[in-house]
């Protein structure tokens, strides 16, 4: 199901833990799937429980547990906005409703052109910078007034065209 090289970093992620403990590599193994295929699948769970040596259910608890990993397919670029409380305090919420309005999606959707998803996520720890997202489970962007959205949703817009081109 994966590629040769996915395998590799998989190997690479288990060898940093003692042979009889290598479901510590769990977390590592599913992010490493979900930068191959975009998500992860149950058939994704069950082949990293089987490299692990785990009962593919315990693999499926880490996958539910974090919202990091997409268990199902997301846009090119996934937005999540914090709306904990520390955020909903300081707009985190508008931000989230404007860019839902802006992109023409519910909380949780895709955007028809497989571009965006959009969607609530957990507190992200920089509370003073609210609103505050992640894009793409790497980059966190602060301070993010509808201005401000606006000039993310170009720049994601521009550098999507820019890939095809």
């Amino acid at each position: 199901m994966f590629s040769e090289a996915t395998l590799a970093r998989f190997a690479r992620e288990v060898a940093k833990y003692p042979a009889d403990q290598k479901q510590s590599a769990v977390m590592a193994c599913l992010s490493i799937a979900q930068q191959e295929l975009g998500w992860v699948s149950a058939e994704a769970e069950a082949a990293i429980a089987n490299v692990l040596g785990m009962a593919p259910i315990a693999v499926r608890e880490v996958t539910t547990f974090y919202n990091m990993y997409n268990q199902r397919p997301v846009g090119q670029f996934k937005l999540n906005v914090c709306t904990n409380l520390p955020c909903q305090l300081r707009k985190g919420q508008q931000a989230m409703d404007y860019l839902c309005e802006k992109l023409g999606v519910e909380d949780g959707g895709t955007t028809a052109d497989g571009l965006f998803t959009v969607q609530k996520c957990e507190c992200l720890g920089a509370c003073a910078d609210a609103p505050v997202m992640l894009v793409n489970d790497r980059q966190m962007v602060s301070y993010m007034s509808n201005s401000r959205l606006d000039e993310l949703v170009a720049t994601l817009q521009a550098h999507a065209k820019a890939a095809v081109n």
